[in-house]
């Protein structure tokens, strides 16, 4: 598996890639800046990005879906209830196939009623539902500090 952590953007933001090193194919998650950077790692690895997935519908995460999408074709993953432009639905414990890889979908609302984590190959993508030392913000419109316990300790934590 190839799994690449890139730091894009002005808010401290990462996007990640995840590819399949024996069918080259790649989902870009939270692509929302730098997209000539991100395609050009992709480029380089030799993957073909086939999927965008967005672990939730705030900006800093979706901005260059778009674009993403216009250069590659790739198809657009986000949890049913986003209203981000969306190819592909998916709802809690939906898996998304990535070549040979599988990447188990988590709904962890809190930070936003559309958040998902995702789970590859023991790595779990948080998006903004926890950061190293705290959780994503629940004052935003649309937050919900009960749901951000649950997914938290009852939903990660297991």
């Amino acid at each position: 598996m190839i799994f690449k952590q890139v730091a894009v953007g002005t808010f401290q933001n990462f996007a990640y890639i995840i590819g399949d090193e024996r069918t080259h194919q790649a989902a870009l998650v939270d692509p929302a800046w730098e997209v000539d950077k991100l395609l050009s790692l992709c480029a380089d690895a030799g993957l073909k990005v086939s999927y965008v997935i967005n672990t939730h519908s705030h900006h800093d995460h979706t901005d260059g879906n778009a674009t993403v999408v216009k250069r590659t074709g790739a198809k657009v993953v986000t949890h049913q209830s986003s209203p981000v432009r969306k190819d592909i639905p998916v709802k809690d414990d939906d898996s998304i196939e990535v070549g040979s890889l599988k990447i188990l979908v988590l709904h962890t609302p809190g930070h936003c009623a559309d958040h998902i984590c995702l789970v590859v190959d023991g790595k779990v993508l948080t998006g903004d539902t926890l950061f190293v030392g705290e959780c994503g913000r629940t004052d935003l419109p649309g937050a919900d500090p009960g749901a951000m316990y649950n997914s938290l300790f009852k939903k990660l934590m297991t």
